[in-house]
């Protein structure tokens, strides 16, 4: 396990076979992804919380995506997690996870820098059918790289310091490594120049922050 502070990174991670039957259980469940294309936020929403606005941007991103709520992944990732939380340093009040999202990046295919969330009461989920959803936000993402026969898309965080945009990228390229970070760190998928990347993508969530 690599601890930079910032994130966390288990290289002795899932095993090649785990691996393949995640990626297999995406078979006949692809979509093309979506992102969020709101860039504001508005008076009203200042009070009532934030709505989203999903649609497909490929300048933003190019991947396919499956989602899973199979018990057994949530069994096996979620030890990573509460590892890497406590021992991060980080503590997050974590009540539970949304919907895995197993991703295909093709060719060509890239997600650009973005945050998975700010972890802000603004941002919390208002579903009151979803107990594990309803009020809490996104604070603890998670990754597993799935396999690793292909070229580019490598995984990279953007930050600043001294005044200058600052780009770490990871040693992130064994099959079934883990890597754990804060959901409000920037970070992207830089392009495939070669095959396809398959990653498994959880995001951990509790109440907001105080």
């Amino acid at each position: 396990m690599l601890n930079t502070n910032d994130w966390f990174y288990f290289t002795d991670g899932l095993d090649k076979k785990t691996c393949d039957k995640i990626i297999n259980s995406a078979k006949g469940k692809w979509k093309e992804s979506v992102v969020n294309t709101k860039k504001n936020t508005t008076d009203e929403e200042r009070i009532t919380g934030e709505k989203l606005i999903n649609d497909i941007d490929k300048n933003t991103r190019i991947s396919d995506v499956a989602w899973t709520t199979d018990q057994w992944i949530y069994d096996l990732i979620w030890p990573y997690m509460r590892g890497a939380n406590k021992r991060s340093g980080w503590k997050y009040d974590i009540a539970g996870a949304e919907d895995m999202q197993i991703t295909r990046y093709k060719e060509g295919g890239f997600y650009h820098f973005h945050k998975d969330g700010r972890s802000d009461h603004l941002s919390a989920y208002d579903e009151p059918e979803n107990e594990f959803l309803h009020g809490h936000v996104r604070k603890l993402s998670m990754t597993v790289l799935l396999n690793n026969n292909y070229e580019g898309g490598e995984f990279q965080f953007a930050s600043l310091s001294g005044g200058k945009c600052v780009i770490n990228t990871p040693e992130f390229n064994k099959i079934g490594s883990v890597i754990v970070f804060p959901s409000y760190m920037e970070h992207r998928v830089a392009p495939v120049t070669k095959g396809i990347r398959y990653s498994l993508v959880t995001w951990f969530v509790g109440p907001p922050f105080k």
